[in-house]
């Protein structure tokens, strides 16, 4: 289940980079806070923590709550990462606000470290 959310995040990392590059900021940050999202579903199904439905609520909580306060395998700065995505993908969602080139490369900038960060941490030996 952890290759297939990578792979899934790869691919939305590859499309946010695609969309940042051609100033499509809204759709890069929305495709940001999915490759974060689905890399959080990695995370959590690599150290036996599953749900029937991946919503976004159930994700975040256990993500920060349970990988990164209590068991410690992830630094604490990521926690807000995802906070902050899911707050930015809303406005470029559901607002009439239009994402800047310096928002979308930021939420862009932690997306990629956020998925290189689970990706290390899944394929340690």
């Amino acid at each position: 289940m952890q290759t297939e959310f990578l792979k899934k995040a790869a691919a939305n990392l590859s499309v946010a980079r695609y969309c940042y590059e051609h100033e499509y900021y809204d759709a890069a940050v929305n495709r940001a806070y999915y490759a974060s999202f689905q890399a959080a579903i990695a995370a959590l199904a690599d150290k036996g923590l599953t749900h029937l439905k991946n919503d976004h609520k159930w994700v975040q909580a256990n993500f920060n709550g349970v990988l990164i306060k209590r068991q410690k395998i992830y630094p604490s700065h990521l926690q807000s990462y995802m906070g902050d995505l899911l707050t930015f993908r809303n406005l470029s969602d559901y607002s009439v606000i239009n994402l800047s080139k310096k928002v979308a490369r930021e939420q862009l900038a932690h997306a990629e470290e956020l998925v290189a960060t689970i990706r290390k941490e899944i394929e340690r030996p």
